[in-house]
């Protein structure tokens, strides 16, 4: 049984050959998702609602067209941010605070590992080092 290496990579590319609890974290989904001001403002609208809201009432919260608004929606229920139930022909989305926070918190918690808080100013741990 031979021993992982348990140095730090030295270079950016060493750094990408290792699989890292970072990796899984880092969803290129859920950030485009987040990455649109529209989408953020509709997920703080419904957020600070509270409940499962009909696309027309989420709408309201922003002056996009209700197509743009129902597209919107539909790619943060992709990334896993909100839930979408349907009744009838009435789609209403509510957020899923608990996965949101526990990925994000997963996702802090394996920032923190791979950089410990004392490190980020110590200039040997590599992967903190600043650009």
């Amino acid at each position: 049984m031979t021993q992982m290496n348990k140095r730090r990579p030295t270079t950016p590319k060493q750094a990408a050959m290792r699989r890292n609890p970072v990796d899984d974290l880092l969803d290129p989904e859920l950030f485009k998702a987040l990455g649109d001001k529209t989408r953020v403002r509709l997920l703080g609208c419904l957020a600070k609602c509270g409940r499962p809201c009909a696309v027309g009432e989420i709408a309201q919260c922003c002056s996009v067209d209700l197509s743009v608004v129902s597209r919107h929606l539909a790619l943060l229920a992709r990334a896993g941010v909100l839930e979408a139930s349907k009744s009838g022909r009435t789609v209403s989305y509510a957020v899923r605070f608990g996965e949101v926070s526990s990925h994000l918190r997963a996702l802090a918690d394996a920032i923190d590992a791979c950089c410990p808080e004392g490190s980020r100013d110590d200039m040997s741990a590599t992967c903190c080092r600043p650009a």
